[in-house]
């Protein structure tokens, strides 16, 4: 991605905390602003968690940065931006991936009462357990005692 570029076409100042951030996210979608600070400190070790809620903040506005809070869990942010997917969540380890648009183009879902407004974007989380949470369940469930033989924990 040409970060430069946009910042420039958004009218923004190239800064070091604005590149960071976004290339950091670039390679590390689905991450808290805490996640950020402490991935974009190896380049910029002086870089205040203020500066990054700042520039997450700003980004997100223009568009340049999506947020989005599965349950349970902190804001998240991407450079992910231009199209409507969705997230799909694990329920035991947290794992996050990314789940095209459901159905369709554009908003995916179209509600039974839109209220009046001129829905623009559907946002689903879909929750569920990842296939290696559930594999590690069965291998422990298979591991674990299964009852009494002789008087001892079999």
């Amino acid at each position: 991605m040409d970060y430069t570029r946009q910042l420039h076409d958004h009218g923004l100042r190239v800064t070091r905390q604005r590149l960071a951030v976004l290339r950091f996210l670039e390679a590390h979608p689905h991450s808290s602003a805490d996640t950020v600070v402490s991935g974009v400190r190896d380049e910029l070790p002086d870089l205040s968690m203020q500066s990054v809620y700042n520039v997450l903040n700003d980004l997100t506005a223009l568009g340049m940065l999506r947020r989005f809070t599965p349950p349970g869990s902190a804001a998240l942010h991407e450079t992910r931006v231009d199209d409507n997917h969705h997230h799909a969540v694990c329920m035991s380890c947290g794992r996050i991936e990314d789940v095209e648009c459901a159905v369709g183009h554009a908003p995916c879902l179209t509600p039974s009462d839109s209220h009046g407004m001129s829905i623009q974007v559907a946002d689903v989380v879909y929750q569920g357990v990842c296939a290696t949470c559930r594999e590690a369940a069965q291998a422990a469930e298979a591991s674990a005692p299964r009852g009494l033989s002789h008087g001892r924990v079999a």
